[in-house]
């Protein structure tokens, strides 16, 4: 539990500087955007605000999903934050989509204007470099944090985190592209960065689906556990390893074959062993199941 508690404050802090990056993002690019006249920079603002929504949505998926279980809930409430991350990667589909539309648009529209096409200054080059720099190392942090804790939720707002530095990129390019007279640079930029966006919410929406589904967890934690069973001495045989996912906690059950001879006292010390060896050595909290059985020539495998 302590654990968890720890995994949780890592992840309330990362994102509590994401929500601070992010206002402090979206003020400057929104008055800039206005005032130099880039549409493109003042989208991006609004995407940074945006990333403070999915920042709530992570907060509370954390604070919901690290809930203790209650009589109606005995398995604990880790879906909670499955369900954060699917939000975050819906509002990802949508900011993803809507950036190609409005890129594609802007294509189709821009000689239906009477204004003459004028360079952009230098403050929108300026902001958005700014925004691009901030925003990836922001999403290095917060992925290193979500892998480290195993937060589905962190990893799809880390994921938020880099579309906006790709969106400011677009804006570098846009602006790049005006200073050589192209008027199409920055609507290009933008179409393919909405479809990065588009199919890195199509990954994220499949892991969460997967866990939905019940699915095992990775290979390589799957490996370590069978190594760690392989290990015990006093177990003279394992089957019947079940895995599975909820939030950030593994749930697993294993039966194993011990000396028939020994007392149930000695038979349950070996379990006590096990689960001791499970839970120092995996980096994920686990909750263990372990059913003992005889070592005997009906109970092999």
């Amino acid at each position: 539990m302590n654990t968890t508690r720890a995994a949780e404050r890592k992840i309330r802090s990362v994102t509590y500087a994401g929500v601070a990056t992010n206002a402090g993002l979206s003020a400057i690019k929104c008055v800039v955007g206005l005032l130099a006249g880039s549409m493109a920079l003042f989208a991006d603002g609004i995407h940074s605000i945006s990333d403070m929504a999915t920042d709530a949505v992570v907060l509370l998926g954390v604070r919901l999903g690290t809930r203790d279980p209650d009589p109606e809930h005995p398995y604990g409430h880790g879906r909670m934050e499955t369900f954060a991350a699917a939000i975050v990667a819906a509002i990802l589909l949508a900011v993803g989509a809507l950036m190609i539309q409005r890129a594609s648009a802007a294509i189709v529209g821009v000689h239906d204007t009477d204004v003459p096409f004028k360079a952009l200054p230098v403050s929108v080059l300026i902001v958005a470099l700014l925004s691009v720099v901030s925003k990836e190392a922001l999403y290095q942090v917060t992925r290193r944090i979500a892998v480290a804790t195993s937060s589905s939720a962190l990893y799809a707002n880390a994921w938020h985190h880099r579309s906006d530095a790709f969106s400011s990129v677009a804006v570098v390019i846009g602006f790049a592209a005006t200073r050589f007279g192209y008027e199409h640079g920055d609507s290009v930029a933008t179409i393919a960065v909405g479809l990065m966006i588009i199919l890195v919410a199509a990954k994220i929406i499949d892991g969460c689906l997967n866990e939905f589904a019940e699915r095992s967890v990775d290979k390589g934690t799957v490996e370590q556990i069978k190594q760690i069973l392989s290990s015990q001495d006093r177990v003279r045989q394992w089957h019947k390893l079940r895995t599975r996912s909820v939030g950030r906690e593994i749930f697993m059950d294993v039966h194993i074959l011990v000396n028939p001879d020994i007392s149930i006292t000695e038979a349950h010390a070996i379990a006590e062993s096990l689960e001791q060896a499970l839970h120092a050595q995996l980096s994920r909290p686990a909750n263990i199941m372990v059913h003992i059985e005889p070592d005997t020539a009906s109970h092999r495998r």
